[in-house]
């Protein structure tokens, strides 16, 4: 077969399909293997189109040109407001919008279905679509929001929120605060080793004491710890070596409170239990030891003996302590004065016979309120002060003047005795005129000559300081 010409190859290049240049160049486009075994020539002469078949790949891809595009010409139409008159674009958008209409009208009818079915509202998930929630997971959700009994409206706002855990904090704060006077907060172990201690306590009357009860002044919690031994078991001898431990190592506000607590209800029971109603002799020990903090003293055993309305003769043998050991002269001032202020009762006589036998200098203002205490026995226009009043007849109706007790004129005389010239003129002719009205036919006539044979108190003469 001869050359071609240039001429003719021109010709052919330029009447040459695009067909052949796509089967026979490097594109991605390939003819069906029935019609690769013919002959060019004859396939431009018969001049019919031979189908082409494009493989998967290029089809997706074609496929995702065409919706790009697609997407495209929709954000024009929907930023310019105009249509797009392309069938194929008009053909895709119709299309999708029939599968959106299908799509809602299958969700309407399987809500319309539920709620026949239940009669309750659909919410968007059926039995299929449920998924398993674990229950620590709802109850962590629930901890974020309050209850509907809370919020009526169903609201779950931050405000709502917030109020809430403040209530919350301030209930559990309030709980908290509230516990039982006698619980005792303490580790179990210390709990029990101080029951044994309590345990031992109970027998002991010689020879040393456990370490755990020696430390005790020096715990914080001292009292909750003395508790868990209980005091009211213990013999009279751990009484009295706990008073001289305790009462040296404490303060004055600590030591108030171990007399208190364990030597008042020691005191008062052992002189009710024994047969001759005395005191034990390592108790009474005991309270002479508290004495070396005179305020424990009376702060802690004294004044709630008063308080309590104690007898005579527990007056008596707590006075009897009181004249034994020394005191601080502005302490038995300052109980006298205390002890005057008290409704009137023989008891509290008692203790201000043995205060004023001690011939302390006492303040001018202790000495006035001593005063006024003996005044106010008076009888006036056949009536008497309502103190003395109450202590005869609760009634407040007595049918006559009852006479003082003997312990009234002891104390009444010692004062006449000590202090006759710690007083003034006026007080001199009141305290005679009590005597003239509530006298006692022995003791009245002493007291009388004491009070006349005393000097006139002056304000610029010895002045003593006031308490």
């Amino acid at each position: 077969m001869g050359k071609l010409t240039t001429s003719e190859t021109k010709v052919k290049e330029h009447h040459k399909p695009l067909y052949k240049d796509i089967v026979h160049g490097a594109g991605r486009f390939k003819t069906a293997s029935q019609n690769s075994g013919r002959d060019s020539t004859s396939e431009q002469k018969d001049g019919e189109d031979q189908d082409t078949i494009i493989d998967s790949k290029a089809t997706r891809k074609i496929l995702q040109l065409a919706k790009d595009q697609q997407e495209e010409i929709e954000s024009e139409e929907n930023r310019f407001g105009k249509r797009v008159d392309d069938p194929f674009v008009k053909f895709q958008v119709r299309q999708q919008q029939d599968e959106d209409e299908d799509d809602f009208t299958e969700e309407y009818d399987e809500m319309k279905a539920f709620e026949g079915s239940d009669g309750e509202e659909y919410d968007g998930e059926f039995e299929g679509e449920e998924e398993y929630v674990n229950e620590e997971d709802a109850k962590l959700f629930q901890s974020y929001f309050k209850s509907e009994q809370s919020f009526p409206e169903g609201s779950f706002n931050l405000a709502d929120k917030v109020m809430a855990k403040i209530e919350q904090l301030q209930a559990e704060a309030e709980r908290k605060n509230e516990k039982p006077v006698d619980a005792v907060l303490l580790p179990p172990k210390v709990i029990q080793a101080y029951q044994t201690i309590g345990t031992l306590l109970t027998t002991w009357t010689h020879g040393r004491l456990p370490k755990l009860f020696k430390v005790i002044p020096t715990l914080k919690r001292w009292e909750d710890v003395l508790y868990v031994t209980n005091p009211d078991a213990w013999t009279p001898n751990v009484c009295f070596e706990a008073t001289k431990l305790f009462v040296s190592n404490f303060g004055s506000k600590d030591a108030t409170k171990f007399v208190h607590m364990v030597l008042l209800e020691r005191f008062r029971a052992s002189i009710e239990d024994s047969d001759d109603h005395k005191l034990n002799y390592h108790l009474y020990r005991s309270l002479k030891k508290s004495l070396y903090k005179p305020a424990a003293f009376f702060k802690g055993f004294l004044f709630p003996l008063v308080e309590e309305r104690c007898s005579v003769r527990e007056a008596i043998i707590a006075g009897s302590i009181l004249a034994k050991v020394s005191i601080p002269a502005l302490h038995s001032a300052a109980a006298l004065s205390w002890l005057t202020e008290q409704d009137f009762q023989p008891a509290t006589t008692v203790f201000i016979r043995i205060l004023l036998e001690k011939k302390y200098a006492l303040p001018y203002q202790t000495v006035d309120n001593l005063v006024f205490y003996f005044m106010r026995f008076r009888v006036i226009n056949g009536q008497v002060a309502d103190s003395v009043k109450n202590y005869y007849d609760p009634a407040n109706k007595p049918s006559e003047i009852p006479p003082m007790p003997l312990v009234w004129h002891k104390a009444f005389l010692a004062f006449a005795q000590h202090y006759k010239n710690d007083i003034t003129d006026d007080q001199r002719d009141f305290l005679l005129e009590t005597i003239r009205t509530r006298g006692h036919r022995d003791i009245g006539p002493e007291i009388r000559r004491e009070l006349l044979a005393g000097v006139p108190r002056t304000e610029n003469t010895d002045e003593r300081m006031e308490l």
